[in-house]
């Protein structure tokens, strides 16, 4: 039976409810795995030794706690799995400020992405309960194929609408499909005349866009000159 740890940081809980929205299929999963600990659903106060950790939410920088936690979850768990955008690219947390009591100071919110080695990252804010259960179900079957893009998410992380522009469009690369505007959650991405257009103003920093674009795989013209 594998083991599997659930590991909330600095997160709004919308990738654990995303997780339980699934009903019957949960419990396929539950029947497939052991769980061994998850702050919101079992009274465990330690991580234990287990072969995946799924770690929700960004670390707050000044949070030394939060810190040793992203290091202790590396050390125990075989594989660790970056899930949703706030643990895969710092998300909404990237605009936050933490630590503003009893006096504000310059704080910083970073994706577990940078703290620590990640195996493999799962975009969306959150992301949809299919995606996360077919993600579990192709990790537990070692489906390589599948689980390949999660893994080139988690070493190459594009975060932003920015990211495809700089990578596909600016490359002229876009073969002008959509899928980028129909895959973001926010409306941020519009098609204009073939070409995505984005509204930085209400990117959420999700990383679906980068994800879900058939382009984005395709190496750009300066990174094969030497």
């Amino acid at each position: 039976m594998v083991k599997v740890a659930h590991v909330q940081l600095s997160s709004c809980c919308g990738c654990l409810i995303s997780l339980t929205d699934t009903y019957e299929k949960l419990l396929d999963v539950l029947n497939s795995i052991e769980l061994v600990y998850c702050q919101t659903l079992m009274d465990v106060r330690e991580i234990p030794e287990c072969d995946v950790a799924l770690i929700e939410g960004s670390v707050c920088l000044e949070d030394h706690h939060a810190l040793e936690v992203a290091k202790e979850v590396r050390e125990k768990a075989k594989i660790v799995v970056a899930l949703g955008a706030c643990a895969s690219f710092g998300g909404v947390t990237r605009f936050s400020k933490g630590n503003q009591m009893p006096k504000p100071v310059n704080s910083s919110f970073s994706p577990i992405t940078e703290v620590i080695k990640v195996d493999y990252s799962i975009p969306g804010c959150p992301p949809s309960p299919e995606s996360i259960v077919s993600f579990i179900t192709a990790l537990l079957n070692n489906d390589e194929n599948y689980l390949k893009p999660f893994k080139r998410l988690a070493e190459k992380p594009e975060a932003c609408g920015c990211d495809l522009l700089y990578k596909v469009v600016n490359k002229e690369l876009c073969m002008g499909c959509g899928t980028c505007s129909s895959s973001c959650p926010t409306r941020a991405i519009t098609m204009i005349d073939g070409r995505p257009v984005v509204n930085t103003t209400i990117c959420i920093k999700c990383g679906l866009c980068s994800f879900h674009c058939p382009r984005i795989e395709f190496p750009s013209i300066l990174e094969n000159i030497e």
